[in-house]
C-alpha cells in the first residue's frame, strides 16, 4: 500500500520539525495495536562515530501474512524526508523503506517467527537523524511492541559513550557556569539588601528568591544533562529539575505581575483585577509544566505528543500576554495621577520607568519565544547549543535589568526634584497629550 497520503506526510513533517534537540537519552517506548503508517521515535545528531542500539521485544502483529519487508525501522534526515515525500507523490516508490534516501535499520521480514530482536547500527555520516518506524500496510496491520532505543557518539580514544546529541554535548558545562553566575548575583543582591535593609520592600526579598530558584534550576539541569551524557539516564535528577523549573516559572511570572502592578513600590496591596491576573497566570503555569513533563517523558511516538506540544505553546503565549496587562494598568494610572495630584515630575519618572520595563518585558518575551525558536530552526545541529546560550543570556540580562531598575534606594530619586524639574515635567506631559491627540 502506498504511504503517500498528505495527512500522514504532514504529520511526520510536523513532528520532525517540533522534535526538541534534547531527545537523546536511552528511551523506552510502548506501542500497542498501532496502525499509524509512520511513528517517529527520536532525533539525534551523530558525529562520524555514531551508534544506534535498538532492542525491540514483545512484537505482536495482527496479520503476519503480509510483506513484512515493508515494515520496520529507518533513519533519515529532515532534508531526506522532504525528498522521500516527493518520491511518494511522484509514484517512484510505494513505501518509505523502498527509498534509497533513508537508511534501513531493521525490517520485520528478518524476524523469522521471533517476537524480538536486537541490532546495532553504525552511522559514519555526521548529520542529524530521526529514528522512525514505518508500516506500509496501515489498514491491514496493527503493531504492538516494546522499543528500547539508545543513540550515542563515541568520544576520544577510549571510545567513551556520549548520549547527548552533537552540538548539545557542552550544555552541562554551560548550565553549570550559568548557575554559578546566578549564585553570584544572589550573593550580590543579599549584600545590597543588607546595606539598604531600611529601604528594602518585600518584593526585593521575593526577587532574591526568584534568583536563587533560577540558580538551583540551572544547577539541576546541569546535573541532569551530565548524567544523561555519561549514562543515557537522568537517574532522578530530572524529577528535581522539573520541581525547580516549575517553581522558577511560577515565581518569575508572579514577579513580573507584582512589579507591573506596582506592588510594594506604589501601593502595599493588590486590586481585584490584579489578583485575577495572578489567579490566571499561576494555574496556567501549572498546566504548562505538566505539558512540559509529558512532552519530555512520553516522546514523539505518543499519540498525544503533538497535542501536548501545542498546549504548552498556547499556555506559554497566554501567560506572556497576561503579565503585560498589569504594567499597562500601572502606566495608565500614573498618567492620570500626573494630571491630578500636582506631582507631575514624580509620576513622570515613575511612568518612564514602567514604560521602559514594559518595553523590556516585550523584548524579552519576543526574543526567548520567537528569535530563539528561529535560531534553533536555522542553526546547524552542530551549533544547536547557541540557541540555549542565547535564551539564557537574554534571561540573565532581563534579571539584571529588573534588579538594577527596581533596587532599594536610600534616597528615592522620585522625591528629590526641584521646582524647575517639576515645571519641565508638567510641560512634557502636556506636550505628550497634544501629540497623542
Amino acid at each position: 500500500m502506498r504511504m503517500g497520503s498528505s495527512s500522514c506526510s504532514f504529520f511526520l513533517l510536523l513532528v520532525l520539525g517540533l522534535l526538541p534537540f534534547s531527545l537523546s537519552e536511552i528511551r523506552y517506548s510502548e506501542i500497542r495495536t498501532d496502525d499509524r503508517p509512520i511513528v517517529p521515535f527520536d532525533q539525534f545528531g551523530f558525529t562520524h562515530r555514531g551508534r544506534l542500539e535498538l532492542n525491540v521485544s514483545r512484537i505482536s502483529l495482527s496479520n503476519s501474512n503480509l510483506d513484512l519487508s515493508k515494515v520496520g525501522f529507518f533513519l533519515c534526515t529532515l532534508d531526506s524526508w522532504l525528498h522521500v515525500l516527493q518520491q511518494l507523490e511522484d509514484g517512484e516508490i510505494r513505501c518509505t523503506l523502498q527509498s534509497d534516501l533513508v537508511k534501513s535499520v531493521y525490517t520485520f521480514n528478518s524476524l523469522n517467527g521471533k517476537d524480538s530482536f536486537n541490532t546495532e547500527y553504525t552511522e559514519n555520516d555526521a548529520d542529524q537523524y530521526n529514528l522512525v518506524f514505518a508500516n506500509c500496510h496501515p489498514q491491514q496491520l496493527k503493531v504492538s511492541m516494546d522499543v528500547k532505543s539508545a543513540m550515542y557518539n563515541l568520544d576520544g580514544r577510549s571510545n567513551t559513550r556520549d548520549y547527548l546529541s552533537a552540538g548539545r554535548t557542552i550544555l552541562p558545562k554551560v548550565y553549570f557556569l550559568l548557575s554559578l553566575v546566578y549564585f553570584a548575583l544572589a550573593a550580590l543582591w543579599i549584600s545590597v539588601l543588607y546595606k539598604k535593609r531600611l529601604t528594602a520592600f518585600r518584593i526585593h526579598y521575593f526577587m532574591l528568591a526568584v534568583v536563587i530558584l533560577k540558580a538551583l534550576n540551572l544547577l539541576c539541569e546541569a546535573e541532569d544533562k551530565s548524567y544523561i551524557k555519561r549514562t543515557g539516564s537522568a537517574h532522578g535528577w530530572d524529577i528535581i529539575f522539573y520541581i525547580f523549573s516549575f517553581l522558577k516559572g511560577i515565581s518569575l511570572f508572579t514577579l513580573i505581575v507584582l512589579i507591573g502592578t506596582g506592588w510594594s513600590f506604589l501601593k502595599p496591596f493588590l486590586q481585584d483585577k490584579e489578583k485575577k491576573v495572578l489567579m490566571i497566570v499561576i494555574p496556567l503555569q501549572v498546566i504548562a509544566n505538566i505539558a512540559q513533563v509529558v512532552i519530555d517523558e512520553s516522546g514523539p511516538y505518543g499519540h498525544d505528543w503533538v497535542t501536548w506540544k501545542q498546549v504548552f505553546l498556547l499556555v506559554d503565549v497566554v501567560c506572556c500576554c497576561a503579565v503585560l496587562f498589569p504594567i499597562v494598568w500601572s502606566i495608565k494610572n500614573l498618567r492620570e495621577a500626573a494630571r491630578t495630584d500636582g506631582k507631575a515630575a514624580v509620576n513622570l519618572m515613575k511612568l518612564t520607568l514602567f514604560r521602559h520595563y514594559y518595553i523590556v518585558v516585550i523584548c524579552y518575551i519576543y526574543f526567548t519565544r520567537v528569535v530563539v525558536y528561529a535560531l534553533e530552526t536555522i542553526t546547524s545541529y552542530r551549533y544547536s547549543w547557541t540557541s540555549v546560550v542565547a535564551a539564557e543570556l537574554a534571561t540573565l540580562a532581563f534579571y539584571i535589568f529588573t534588579g538594577y531598575k527596581f533596587k532599594p534606594e536610600a534616597h528615592n530619586p522620585y522625591f528629590v526634584i526641584d521646582d524647575e524639574e517639576e515645571e519641565a515635567a508638567a510641560e512634557a506631559l502636556k506636550l505628550e497629550d497634544e501629540f497623542e491627540l
